[in-house]
């Protein structure tokens, strides 16, 4: 971006961030999850440090340097005594070590210990003790002044109205007087079974549901009758106190923030009891990696870490920058959605020849990992999405591996955003794009995609050699291989793959004999290939791994397939799960002579298939249907449909409400995320082998 884009870019951002910040702090109702949220901050705060010699980057009124929303007129304003601070995120381990580098290099110290805690999605609260008695409570507000809340705070249990008659050290063998004036912090929060609870209700009832725990919280202390504050079930988790000026005699201030969690839980606070003293911060690193394998059972909302200096006197050297201390940061587990800006939008031709428009965008961090891709997948869902060359989007990644663009942040535009037109030239062959209408599964419903019309373009025929070899699962050839073996001349389609020699490859540079052997023994491993493998190989238009299956289950052969087809029955018959536009295709593919031919060039070339007959061995999963999802212990997916279509079931590529049954594996998927929502029955492995005995 040049100097006008990135300042106007900045001031986009600045506003955007300031609505969304009023809409989810003062309004308690948030447009975007956190996740968009952090990131349009991120990126913000990103051009400020790489472009400040003209912006007011420390401008303490600037969106990036609020601690939280203002205070609403409803409630009286209360000042805090100490600032009540925000944190500044490291989404990263590369993050983390850089804020290591910054605070030792302003201490001048070789090591430093830290203390890491759980980093609570609630509302931060701040109570006031005198004489040990809570006197008033007030939400963070804009960090300088905050709404007192005082009597919702008292409806939750967790919260010590009194404070027991103990030392401030937390010495509980000596009595001693409590501080006159006592300031205790920490995060009010809703569990998640509250929340589903709250939001069945609320469905019923016909009112907007609650986007998350933290929102939940808030809307429930921010709102003037403590009776509904009461029957929201509330709980209080301390984390920091400041104590008076005055302290009582024979008692010292705190040396280190992890004694200020003892003194909290000896004072009858509750203190999260995940937390760790480190003396160094790959201590804290594994700490963090130990909580995020618990993370998704926690009962509160949690999106990271805190890791702060646990020196209180270091503490204090190291000092406070704009909203947040230095001596503290928050760290974020990887979010599966991010922003980005779309640069461009490239076209890809496929094995079937379909043209597929793919997203260029910033690289962007989300789910662990740099992503600057994403398929858009067709017109369709670019007019969906309305998306623009230049857009701001969101990105997900949620459990899969492939990003896809989810939604255009349309606020952000400038004007300079251009529409998308799909080329009449195919970007490889310059061959002429044809529109067609495609036809569903179910023979309904109607999309429109659009083919390159050459039926030599080297772009189809490269995108098939992948999906072949993918399929037949020869694992030695990839990509750049097969480019290579058609560079080279020893290959010009599938066929050829299998009259390769070992004496063919190793001469080429970078091979040798060893990888050679290797590529050729795989190659002959997989000759034999059963029938709905080899129909899916073959790239027949609408012809999927499900698809392939139907048709492998109804004719049992190839060759009665191709009779089939021959003889033009193909309109006259009925397959189950298989509608006309896809009969159609695949009478289309098998009365092609070339289609034809290069069958019988496989075969000649020793590649078998294998007839498909499904052995039923009783009825008992009749009408049932099935969704594979994650990794099985006993046995693989493959044998795991086998089974399900020896006992009459049925087994499907997607999660709809009409699914019977989510069997999750290790690691599963969106899928199980999908039957969650559709509140799809998900069984386990153990479940799903006593349903099969």
């Amino acid at each position: 971006m040049d100097k006008s884009e990135v300042k106007n870019r900045i001031i986009k951002l600045r506003s955007e961030i300031a609505r969304l910040r009023d809409a989810y702090h003062t309004k308690n109702a948030p447009e975007v999850t956190d996740e968009v949220y952090d990131s349009l901050t991120r990126e913000l705060r990103m051009l400020l440090a790489k472009y400040p010699q003209n912006y007011k980057v420390d401008d303490p009124n600037a969106p990036e340097n609020r601690v939280a929303g203002k205070p609403l007129e409803k409630f009286v304003k209360v000042k805090h005594r100490v600032r009540m601070l925000s944190l500044n995120d490291a989404f990263s381990y590369e993050e983390l070590y850089d804020w290591e580098k910054r605070i030792k290099k302003l201490l001048l110290v070789g090591e430093v210990n830290y203390f890491c805690e759980v980093k609570f999605d609630g509302l931060a609260v701040s109570l006031i003790y005198e004489d040990g008695k809570f006197v008033q409570g007030a939400t963070r507000g804009d960090g300088f002044i905050g709404e007192d809340i005082t009597e919702n705070l008292k409806t939750i249990n967790s919260i010590p109205l009194s404070l027991p008659r103990r030392g401030a050290r937390g010495e509980v063998d000596r009595e001693e007087e409590i501080p006159k004036y006592l300031e205790v912090r920490g995060e009010a929060l809703l569990s998640k079974k509250t929340l589903e609870k709250l939001n069945l209700i609320n469905q019923k009832e016909g009112k907007p549901l609650f986007a998350n725990t933290r929102n939940a919280a808030a809307g429930s202390l921010r709102q003037l009758d403590p009776q509904l504050a009461k029957e929201r079930n509330l709980d209080f988790v301390a984390y920091d106190l400041n104590l008076g000026a005055e302290l009582p005699n024979g008692s010292s201030a705190p040396k280190f923030h992890s004694t200020k969690h003892e003194i909290l839980r000896h004072l009858g606070f509750k203190v999260e009891k995940l937390e760790a003293k480190c003396e160094n911060l790959e201590e804290a690193i594994a700490f963090i990696k130990k909580f995020e394998k618990v993370r998704p059972d926690f009962p509160y909302g949690t999106d990271g870490v805190v890791v702060s200096v646990d020196d209180l006197k270091l503490q204090a050297v190291l000092g406070v920058v704009g909203k947040a201390p230095r001596f503290m940061v928050a760290f974020k587990y990887p979010a599966e959605k991010a922003t980005t800006i779309v640069k461009e939008i490239l076209v890809n031709v496929g094995r079937t020849g379909v043209l597929t428009p793919l997203a260029v965008f910033e690289p962007t961090l989300v789910a662990g990992s740099q992503v600057s891709k994403a398929t858009l997948h067709n017109m369709d869902q670019i007019e969906r999405l309305g998306l623009r060359i230049g857009d701001t989007v969101v990105i997900e990644k949620a459990g899969d591996v492939i990003p896809k663009v989810v939604e255009v942040l349309t606020r952000m535009r400038t004007g300079k955003e251009k529409k998308f037109k799909m080329p009449t030239h195919c970007p490889t062959c310059g061959g002429k794009i044809e529109k067609r209408n495609i036809g569903m599964k179910s023979g309904e419903d109607f999309s429109v995609a659009y083919y390159c019309s050459n039926p030599k373009c080297p772009a189809k025929n490269e995108r098939y050699l992948e999906h072949f070899v993918s399929v037949f699962e020869i694992y030695e050839l990839g990509p750049k291989i097969l480019r290579r073996f058609k560079d080279e001349g020893l290959i010009t389609d599938a066929a050829d793959i299998f009259t390769l020699t070992k004496e063919d490859i190793a001469p080429l540079e970078r091979f040798g004999e060893k990888s050679a052997e290797n590529i050729i023994n795989e190659i002959k491993n997989k000759k034999k290939i059963p029938l709905p493998k080899f129909l899916w190989a073959l790239g027949i238009l609408h012809v999927g791994e499900e698809t392939a299956r139907d048709l492998a289950i109804h004719f049992g052969t190839l060759e009665k397939l191709i009779l089939c087809v021959r003889q033009d029955l193909t309109q006259s018959i009925s397959i189950e799960n298989i509608g006309p536009a896809v009969l159609k295709s695949v009478s289309d593919f098998f009365d092609h002579e070339n289609n034809l031919n290069f069958i019988k060039k496989l075969k000649k070339n020793g590649v078998i298939v294998e007839s498909y007959k499904l052995k039923a061995t009783s009825y008992k999963l009749k009408g049932l249907s099935f969704v594979l999802t994650g990794t099985l212990s006993g046995m693989s997916r493959e044998i795991a449909k086998e089974k399900i279509l020896a006992l009459g079931g049925k087994v499907v590529g997607s999660v709809s409400k009409n699914t019977s049954y989510v069997v999750a594996g290790a690691d599963p998927g969106s899928k199980l995320k999908t039957a969650e929502k559709l509140g799809v029955k998900v069984i386990n492995e153990t479940e799903f082998l006593n349903m099969l005995d």
